[in-house]
């Protein structure tokens, strides 16, 4: 999703904002303020950001450090109406957080909400995303629920042109912003109206990015989403190609027969699941970034438990989303620790891209007593917890043993044949490396 509840209106925000988890009161002017004439409406703020005085502040605020905001401030407005000083800095702070997701170049031009930075996709995506969209041969598309433009500006790099939706105003101009501040008007139309009512009948494609976070938090029925999966759907068999962005917890049987269901990780974290229609109907995939690395299903029945081997495999989380753990097993010539872990264990070291290979030295029963001794004598100070299957947090174990020593380990806390079981080891190294048993 774009930005928290794109296809919806926002209350605006109270005076206060947040900085590094506490509160802070917004600072009165040094000077007198006329608060009739003081701007509050969110689209007034914006555009102050964007006109006058507004851009050379902002400017100006691309290396300010967060820690310093009272004394910067303090100085600012001794020459700015504290309004503009309190959007700037606002606007400074989200562009700091939105580097790590549209790198530092772009996010030093682009514009955010603090929802907006929360929600938008990862550039990563989009642009992984926007190529196979045009590797389909699309060259237009309706981007419903567009939030502040993530996905329009990945598409429309791909080349795409794009009709940018949101109802909510200032998340629409915030779009409108970004497309101006990247250069790329020629290819994003930005619109302001409710995507239900939107013409998508001269597009190849529309991508839905339907709401889903309310008032409440995260909201987990598909048919709770602004505007729900349903309508969705229906809006997307009506182009020849289309993609829906949902959550990676959809179930299995919520994906319709007519869709391909995709779930995207980006360095080792899931990110979402996507919905493609007009692709290969029927289809799961996982698909790894950086590369891509795509991993399809093939209906393989679920992998037999045996006992541990020499190698344990930890399965990327998209692969494990996308219920593919057999097909990495059938690759690995492995099987699983118990019939409801998304362990894989195997006697040999195989390389793949969709797991983690471990080798493990120790299976002990669980036991705080015994995994003290074990890693008191291994001379342990570094300890990686890992957990499936086991109620007992990995802070809560790593403060209990103490951890001391030069070596490191890691300890899985999982079940092997249904009984609580401690595995310890080390990430596997290549195959020349690894010592004989």
């Amino acid at each position: 999703m774009h930005g928290v509840a794109s296809c919806q209106h926002r209350s605006v925000r109270s005076g206060r904002h947040r900085h590094r988890g506490r509160t802070i009161p917004r600072l009165a002017h040094n000077g007198p303020v006329n608060d009739a004439t003081a701007p509050t409406d969110p689209l007034t703020s914006f555009a102050e950001l964007r006109t006058g005085e507004g851009p050379a502040l902002l400017a100006s605020l691309d290396a300010y450090d967060p820690a310093q905001e009272l004394a910067v401030a303090t100085r600012l407005r001794r020459e700015h109406p504290a309004s503009l000083v309190s959007a700037a800095l606002s606007q400074a702070r989200l562009r700091q957080r939105a580097a790590a997701k549209f790198g530092a170049q772009d996010a030093r031009r682009m514009f955010f909400t603090p929802n907006g930075v929360e929600q938008a996709t990862r550039r990563s995506v989009a642009a992984y995303r926007a190529e196979r969209f045009a590797a389909l041969g699309v060259r237009s598309v309706a981007d419903l629920c567009c939030g502040i433009g993530g996905d329009a500006i990945a598409l429309a790099r791909a080349g795409i042109s794009v009709l940018a939706v949101d109802r909510d105003p200032l998340t629409a101009e915030v779009a409108r912003a970004n497309a101006e501040a990247l250069g790329l008007t020629s290819l994003i139309e930005v619109r302001c109206e409710d995507v239900t009512g939107t013409d998508t009948s001269a597009y190849d494609a529309v991508f839905v990015d339907p709401a889903r976070r309310g008032g409440r938090g995260r909201i987990f029925s598909p048919e709770s989403y602004s505007p729900p999966l349903s309508w969705a759907i229906a809006a997307a068999r009506t182009r020849p190609h289309a993609a829906l962005k949902i959550a990676p917890g959809i179930p299995h049987e919520a994906v319709p027969d007519d869709a391909e269901a995709e779930w995207i990780s980006d360095g080792g974290e899931v990110k979402e699941a996507v919905l493609w229609f007009g692709t290969r109907p029927g289809a799961v995939g996982a698909t790894l970034l950086p590369g891509p690395r795509a991993l399809t299903g093939s209906g393989l029945p679920d992998p037999r438990v045996r006992k541990v081997g020499r190698f344990l495999y930890e399965p990327d989380g998209a692969v494990i989303r996308a219920h593919l753990v057999a097909e990495v097993a059938q690759q690995l010539d492995g099987g699983l620790i118990d019939e409801t872990i998304a362990y894989i264990t195997a006697d040999e070291l195989r390389p793949t891209p969709y797991a983690t290979a471990y080798e493990i030295t120790d299976e002990l029963p669980f036991g705080l007593k015994k995994l003290k001794a074990l890693l008191r004598e291994r001379g342990v100070g570094t300890l990686t917890v890992k957990k499936r299957g086991s109620a007992v947090e990995p802070e809560e174990l790593r403060r209990k043993v103490k951890p001391q020593g030069p070596n490191a380990a890691t300890v899985f806390l999982t079940r092997v044949a249904g009984a609580p079981t401690m595995l310890i080891g080390r990430p596997a190294q290549p195959a020349h490396a690894i010592r004989p048993a």
